[in-house]
């Protein structure tokens, strides 16, 4: 599961980012309410952190660009702010739970989990078309066939199929899977959707990968 920390404070977002690697999650961060909104917009994480205090843009205007945008990633709001207004505000504008601080982190796990819950087979699986990405196995299945994916072939996969028919950059793409001190360039990602196609096709995948120049690649269905 792969979680994106939208917190200004950067010892709180390290803080919380080094306890949900502890307990085996992917987590990232960022110290600012525009970032963090260009990183959610794709889609491609499975659950979103953030604050409410930040400069420049606050977590109530984020959560509500975020939904305008059709991103339906859950999304944990935090903030010292307690009173039963800002709890009303937080939920309209599109946070699933509002966690005050402090907090303990046992509490702040326990959220995670019931938030990530909510999504149902999707927590363990992604489908598009015919096939289906076993989150677990790192397996592409359709039908009877299956192909096991390595871990960058996965990574590029499971992003892909998050964003569906919206278009994902290879800059997008190079950043997440390969990491922002990476020497990968967007080559790397052309090889790597190669050897996609070449594995949907193999399984009898009815799902393929679309390039449109300047904006990336998105999935479409026979």
């Amino acid at each position: 599961m792969k979680i994106l920390i939208i917190e200004d404070e950067i010892l709180l977002a390290n803080s919380i980012k080094d306890l949900l690697e502890s307990k085996g999650f992917e987590a990232e961060t960022v110290f600012d309410g525009e970032s963090g909104e260009e990183y959610a917009e794709p889609g491609i994480y499975d659950l979103l952190i953030l604050d409410v205090m930040m400069p420049v843009k606050n977590g109530f205007q984020v959560a509500k660009d975020i939904r305008r945008k059709h991103c339906s990633t859950p999304i944990l709001m935090l903030t010292a702010r307690s009173a039963i207004e800002d709890r009303i505000e937080g939920l309209n504008s599109g946070a699933d739970y509002y966690l005050t601080k402090p907090f303990d982190s046992r509490e702040l796990l326990a959220c995670v989990n019931a938030l990530l819950r909510r999504q149902g087979s999707q927590v363990n699986e992604l489908v598009y078309g015919n096939t289906s990405l076993d989150l677990e196995s790192g397996k592409l299945i359709c039908g009877e066939k299956s192909v096991r994916l390595s871990s960058r072939e996965f990574d590029v996969m499971r992003f892909l199929m998050q964003s569906g028919e919206n278009n994902i950059s290879k800059e997008t793409l190079l950043t997440k899977v390969w990491g922002y001190d990476s020497n990968a360039v967007e080559n790397h990602v052309e090889v790597y959707v190669g050897f996609l196609r070449k594995k949907l096709s193999g399984i009898g995948s009815n799902v393929r990968i679309e390039a449109i120049r300047r904006l990336g690649y998105h999935l479409e269905v026979d």
